[in-house]
């Protein structure tokens, strides 16, 4: 990536971008579910106060990801990376790997012993992409996801 080209700490600013971008990507193969607008609708209120971190990725001062890091309490997971989402004029350009880089060092670095994914198999370049950064499929927990069929995690 270029110079112009940047990973920060979501603000409100971004709240929108945040929805928007993963709202197309649901739509575009699956649809919203309560959990979606639980999340994309209060993100400060219900990922970032709860413990977690979102990420938005700058090219040019454009948001052109996001990817938010939400705190699991009560089971075998300490984090679960969720909400990863890259515009179409983006992808292709490493801004998701850069993205999961980046939360994985920030999981790290909030004493994570392992992250948890839910995905659809259908979104074959994420799942790609998640196995790249070193995620390996397991069984896990029930989803309160319909159009989750593989599960994910990366250890530390």
């Amino acid at each position: 990536m270029n110079d112009s080209f940047k990973i920060v700490p979501f603000t409100s600013a971004y709240a929108a971008a945040f929805k928007a971008i993963n709202q197309q990507w649901i739509e575009q193969y699956f649809k919203m579910e309560p959990s979606d607008f639980k999340a994309l609708d209060y993100p400060q209120e219900n990922i970032i106060d709860q413990g977690g971190y979102i990420a938005v990725a700058l090219l040019d001062k454009e948001v052109v990801g996001v990817c938010a890091l939400i705190k699991m309490d009560g089971n075998r997971f300490d984090y679960e990376l969720a909400k990863m989402g890259v515009t179409p004029k983006a992808q292709g350009k490493r801004v998701g790997y850069l993205l999961g880089q980046h939360i994985i060092a920030k999981a790290k670095s909030l004493g994570a012993k392992n992250i948890f994914i839910e995905s659809n198999r259908v979104l074959v370049p994420a799942i790609k992409l998640y196995e790249k950064l070193g995620f390996v499929e397991i069984e896990g927990p029930p989803s309160p996801y319909e159009r989750a069929d593989i599960q994910m995690e990366f250890r530390f």
